[in-house]
């Protein structure tokens, strides 16, 4: 099925190749051939757009800004220093990258409409400059005298090699965008722009790819600033507009946010545009509702819409491919599995405070290696603070982590993933809008080294981590009892399998450390006790496990140590038998300091009779 989607995406490509080659001997009317040319400037704009906005779900409308950067730096590299113009032009693509990453940078630490206003800020900034520094960028008279590029011989570019040339630039783009995302990179986009938290605790770091998208929005549509100053021989600020932003944005939400969404959004678009030319009153209006219809009717835009009429067409077309079958069942590689009875994770005086609640208060734990661990205690007692602490979520106020020999206090939580800590959420954390596979491949992120290169190439080396990421992750899925689900969304499984399928996620990041937040929440008893079996065999894999849990017959039943926490402090800590005797672990449960029944008779529910008093934040 593969081959076959491959088959027909080349089909695709090939009749694209005859319509940009056949299609300018079809006139010589010179508006024809400059809305073919406009339609690849828009194509390849959008396409680097649709990166950082339909994949990587940032808010951003200040593109013009970054278009101007491409046209100013070709009209001055050529006009002032000299410079070959095939060699300015792939130089503005390079500076227009550049100052998208320095627009990240600061943007990044803001979301949602405070980055929107940051990136407008920035188009306006560019206005401008360009338009008020007439020494350097001509004011509003602009930069004359723009050279093109011309062909073998010195022969200058016509019309019809404007619109050949546009189209090779945008099937180069086209190869390279669809090569990125369809790898380790399209995944890290789209766990990012489902969940950032879920996706640095598997090793994405969320602020590097916020910075990669914008970088390669920003290279796109510079390289689009540049072919129009060069194509025009000229350019000033009249180019360079917040209708223009709002026109590269509107492509990227009407065409849809799959890889051919720009090509649909740019055709539609700029024919519109082109038509409304003669009313240029109504072109803002006519933009202001598209926003609006593409955003609140068309959530997945035009290429949405043609890929939903299609699947019920042909539905054949959409089956999911055959899956492998593996020989080999999955484990951790001999240089994975610590030592067995070794201390594998050390904290000493954990505290972290937010004003007057202590939700850890001076906690020292150690977890041994090949052991499961389970971290008990009443609603609100500190547990999940403990373990955002131990994964990088949380930076503590004071105190040590040490995990394998190395500190980990403090450091990101991509980088603690990296090393072998994992963990799973209370409130599942899924990428709900991407497959189960998918979300299994995600967390073998940190374990593909092949870089952006490689990927955007599609060199032999990224073919072969992609194969071999496949593999391991059906192993995994096999492992759990989710291979069935593969190609299935992980937002339509039950809320037991979607459990599962966390777990799963968390194994293949490849960990020494698992960390399990309450993963039996929610769960009936039947897949209760399944979940039993899968802990136990994860240990078996020779995985260490700490494990969250309020429910204390599956404590009982797989823990070696369980630790009990209590308004932020360790109260008891021992074997299971050990700790659910202790009178202030029963006390910390019942309220009441007699002896009662064993704990694992405990519900949780019974916190609600402990008398009032102090703030909790689990």
């Amino acid at each position: 099925m593969l081959e076959q989607h491959n088959r027909a995406h080349l089909l695709g490509l090939a009749f694209v190749v005859a319509v940009i080659v056949l299609l300018p001997f079809s006139t010589d009317n010179g508006f024809y051939l400059k809305v073919m040319f406009l339609v690849g400037v828009n194509y390849l704009a959008g396409s680097g757009l649709n990166v950082l906005v339909g994949i990587t779900g940032q808010k951003s409308l200040g593109h013009a800004g970054l278009f101007a950067v491409g046209a100013y730096a070709v009209a001055l590299l050529t006009t002032r220093a000299g410079w070959n113009p095939w060699v300015a032009f792939a130089a503005s693509g390079v500076i227009s990258g550049i100052f998208g990453a320095i627009i990240a940078l600061p943007a990044l630490r803001v979301k949602g409409p405070a980055l929107a206003m940051v990136t407008i800020a920035f188009g306006i900034v560019i206005e401008k400059i360009v338009s008020e520094w007439q020494d350097v960028f001509g004011g509003q008279a602009g930069i004359y005298g723009v050279v093109p590029p011309s062909l073998f011989g010195g022969v200058r570019l016509g019309p019809k090699e404007w619109v050949w040339l546009v189209g090779f630039l945008a099937i180069l783009a086209h190869l390279a965008i669809r090569a990125l995302v369809n790898g380790k990179y399209g995944r890290a986009f789209r766990a990012v722009n489902t969940a950032e938290v879920a996706a640095e605790s598997v090793g994405v770091s969320v602020y590097r790819f916020k910075v990669l998208a914008f970088v390669v929005s920003a290279v796109t549509c510079g390289l689009a600033g540049a072919l129009i100053a060069q194509q025009n021989q000229y350019i000033s600020s009249d180019f360079i507009t917040f209708g223009l932003s709002i026109f590269f944005l509107l492509i990227v939400l009407f065409g849809g946010s799959s890889i051919y969404g720009p090509l649909l959004g740019a055709l539609v678009l700029t024919l519109l545009d082109a038509f409304l030319a003669r009313w240029p009153h109504l072109q803002h209006f006519t933009y202001g509702a598209l926003l609006l219809f593409a955003l609140y009717v068309m959530p997945d835009g035009l290429s949405g819409m043609v890929r939903n009429a299609a699947r019920k067409l042909y539905p054949s077309w959409f089956a999911p491919a055959a899956l492998d079958q593996n020989a080999d069942a999955w484990r951790l590689r001999a240089d994975e599995v610590a030592a067995a009875d070794q201390p594998l994770l050390k904290t000493e005086n954990l505290y972290k405070a937010y004003g007057g609640v202590i939700p850890t208060n001076r906690v020292s734990v150690s977890v041994k290696a090949g052991h499961i661990h389970s971290l008990i205690g009443p609603n609100g007692a500190g547990k999940t603070t403990l373990l955002n602490i131990l994964s990088g979520v949380t930076e503590p106020d004071s105190g040590t982590v040490e995990f394998n020999g190395r500190s980990i206090a403090g450091m990101a939580a991509n980088k603690i993933c990296s090393l072998g800590l994992a963990r799973t959420f209370q409130n599942l954390k899924l990428f709900s809008n991407m497959t189960v596979l998918e979300n299994v491949q995600v967390g073998l992120h940190s374990r593909l080294k092949s870089g952006m290169l490689s990927y955007l190439l599609s060199l032999p080396r990224a073919r072969r981590e992609e194969a071999s990421t496949y593999r391991e992750s059906l192993q995994i899925l096999e492992l759990l009892g989710l291979k069935d689900k593969a190609h299935e969304l992980a937002g339509s499984l039950p809320y037991g399998l979607q459990r599962r399928l966390e777990i799963a996620r968390a194994l293949a990041t490849h960990p020494r450390l698992l960390l399990l937040d309450e993963p039996a929440a929610g769960l009936n008893p039947q897949e209760t006790q399944e979940l039993i079996q899968v802990i136990s065999q994860i240990r078996d894999l020779g995985i260490t496990i700490l494990l969250i849990e309020h429910h204390m017959d599956l404590v009982m039943a797989i823990s070696d140590h369980v630790i009990v926490l209590d308004y932020g402090e360790k109260i008891a800590e021992g074997t299971p038998a050990e700790v659910q005797n202790n009178p202030r672990v029963i006390a910390a449960y019942l309220g009441v300091d007699d002896d009662l029944e064993d704990l694992e008779n405990a519900a949780p529910e019974s916190r609600h009779d402990k008398p009032a008093g102090g703030n909790h934040v689990d």
